[in-house]
C-alpha cells in the first residue's frame, strides 16, 4: 500500500508543472504598449506593467523589458521589491544608455 501511495505522489510531482513568478515594473517613462521581452510578454496600463513566466532569473527579465522600454523605476517579483543596486544594474540596459566603459567599473 505505501508502494502505491509513493508512486502516486511520485507522478503527480513529476506531472506537475513550475509555478510561473509574476512580475510588476513601473517603467520611468509610462507606456500603455504590450510589450514582449525575452521570454515574458508585458501587459503596461497607465500604472505599471505586469507579466509572468517560468523563467527563473529576475535580472534578466528586468534587463530585457529595460531594453525595449527604457529605464525602469521599480521593479518586483512575487511582491518582492528590487533594491536601488538591483535596479541600477538593470538599468544598465535600458535603451538609451550610454555603455559603460571597463574603466569606470
Amino acid at each position: 500500500m505505501f508502494r502505491l501511495i509513493s508512486a502516486t505522489f511520485a507522478v503527480a510531482l513529476i506531472a506537475a508543472p513550475a509555478a510561473a513568478s509574476t512580475y510588476s515594473a513601473i517603467p520611468a517613462q509610462a507606456t500603455t504598449q504590450r510589450i514582449i521581452a525575452r521570454d515574458i510578454v508585458w501587459n503596461c496600463g497607465p500604472a505599471a506593467c505586469q507579466g509572468s513566466t517560468q523563467e527563473s532569473r529576475p535580472a534578466v527579465i528586468c534587463e530585457g523589458l529595460a531594453k525595449k522600454a527604457g529605464r525602469i523605476a521599480s521593479f518586483a517579483v512575487d511582491g518582492r521589491a528590487f533594491s536601488s543596486a538591483e535596479i541600477e544594474r538593470c538599468n544598465a540596459a535600458a535603451k538609451g544608455q550610454p555603455a559603460k566603459s571597463l574603466a569606470a567599473q
